[in-house]
């Protein structure tokens, strides 16, 4: 039986605030927008920080999606609570990076360019959906709303695990093109 919730929207409009900042930060960064840079912080190792970061929180998806398939709440509870921590420390960091770093462009010429450009682009593109999904999940399972958090993880899990996968699979592309 699903516990009854107040109905406060507080939670909500912190979601939607969270939802519409968190994309508007990374594009302001992305397109060049700086906030105060750090003079002196070497952040060359960040990408392979995030990689690594995004690589266990794709782990974690994929045991915690495991761990509820077997009944394993409490185990599951914590795997899906770790990929939410290494996804927001990833989100940290980035900023961190791209704030403090120039952009890497993948080469012009290279037969994998398209490849890249679409991975990137839905890559992107999935993690600004994302946001919000794994926020209101998180919130309706925090809250026991279990029917709400099933309905809506149906969602979620897929394109959290494609963001989480597809963030390696660019690093590993753009990666021998950093400048070092």
């Amino acid at each position: 039986m699903e516990n009854t919730v107040p109905q406060s929207k507080t939670p909500y409009v912190l979601i939607g605030i969270l939802s519409v900042a968190v994309p508007l930060l990374v594009a302001f960064l992305l397109f060049g927008g700086k906030a105060t840079k750090i003079e002196g912080l070497d952040v060359s190792f960040l990408p392979h920080l995030n990689a690594v970061m995004n690589t266990a929180t794709f782990l974690c998806l994929v045991a915690g999606g495991l761990a509820i398939r077997s009944k394993n709440i409490a185990l599951h509870r914590v795997l899906m609570m770790s990929a939410f921590v290494l996804s927001s420390i990833f989100l940290i960091s980035y900023v961190v990076y791209h704030n403090n770093a120039e952009s890497t462009a993948f080469p012009k010429d290279s037969p994998l360019r398209i490849l890249y450009l679409v991975l990137l682009l839905t890559h992107i593109l999935l993690s600004m959906v994302v946001v919000p999904l794994v926020l209101l999940a998180i919130y309706f399972a925090w809250t026991n709303q279990i029917v709400k958090h099933k309905k809506i993880v149906k969602w979620t899990y897929p394109v959290w695990l494609y963001v989480a996968s597809t963030g390696v699979i660019v690093y590993l592309m753009i990666s021998p093109y950093y400048v070092h």
